[in-house]
């Protein structure tokens, strides 16, 4: 049955270019993700800690092959009970997560003797780099009353992704300043001012949103810093890449490579929005 239904497929799906492929599967990703982050706090929280969950997974297999020896299930199991526990509890709730992973760490490394300091160090830094760094999207989708924190998140998601655009599509046609070539070789100053632009953009539009208190310049000020950080998570997990010997964290997106290279610009960006959103006085948000 499988074989006479491929036979009437047309040749142009049944043998898709990459760039199809790729489109395909960021449709499907852009999808869920605006789904779940319309549909309430659960389903956000609920893909948070699946995005957190397989990221972490992506980032000790990585790691492994760099001479480490993380412990994956207590990085994966504490990277997605760290959006939860912001969910539940807040800061409290993260400050709890580390401070049992630490233990756990510590339990581990005195009684399993092959472990090494570097491998707590890396265990650690992985939970917190793939789950940690998200529950700012917790944070600010919890300040507001719905739908408004929804729209808020799904727009700080669309600075990232314009900020990844805007990139790509200037610097792949007028690039020609390398922004790091040692570290990601085909971005290019040209594509990273376009893509602050993009960020900009959709911080701008973040003033429109009720509940939000923040004037155009205080934006465009935000708009800038979160897209730098974004340009700085995409580039560590390049660097992470690089010294693994990987040019994909995994392949759970076909055209995409793993779902650790679509989330990289997003770590920084959600916890940093976070920070400069209630530093800044735009949302109300009691950090004890």
């Amino acid at each position: 049955m499988k074989q006479k239904a491929l036979d009437k497929t047309p040749d142009k799906l049944r043998n898709p270019s990459d760039l199809q492929v790729r489109f395909r599967t960021g449709v499907i990703y852009t999808a869920a993700t605006v789904i779940c982050v319309l549909a309430g706090n659960i389903p956000m929280v609920l893909m948070l800690m699946v995005v957190a969950g397989i990221c972490a997974g992506e980032f000790f297999y990585m790691l492994r092959s760099d001479a480490k020896l993380p412990n994956e299930m207590l990085g994966i199991i504490a990277a997605v009970l760290y959006p939860l526990s912001v969910y539940i509890a807040g800061l409290v709730g993260a400050m709890l997560v580390s401070l049992a992973l630490l233990l756990a760490l510590l339990v581990w490394y005195v009684f399993w003797l092959r472990a090494r300091i570097p491998d707590v160090g890396v265990s650690f830094f992985g939970a917190a780099y793939t789950g940690l760094l998200l529950c700012g999207l917790v944070i600010i989708r919890v300040s507001l009353p719905a739908p408004w924190g929804g729209a808020c998140v799904l727009l700080l998601f669309l600075s990232v992704w314009a900020n990844d655009a805007f990139a790509y599509l200037v610097g792949s046609k007028i690039g020609r300043h390398k922004l790091a070539p040692r570290t990601s070789p085909k971005k290019s100053w040209e594509g990273f001012i376009a893509g602050l632009v993009g960020s900009v953009i959709f911080w701008c539009l973040m003033t429109l949103v009720p509940g939000i208190t923040m004037a155009i310049p205080q934006s465009i000020v935000f708009g800038i810093i979160s897209g730098c950080m974004g340009v700085l998570g995409d580039l560590a997990e390049s660097r992470i890449k690089r010294n693994s010997g990987f040019k994909d964290s995994g392949t759970i997106m076909p055209g995409h490579g793993g779902l650790l290279d679509r989330s990289d610009s997003l770590f920084l960006t959600s916890i940093t929005a976070a920070i400069l959103l209630i530093a800044g006085g735009c949302i109300p948000y009691a950090l004890f």
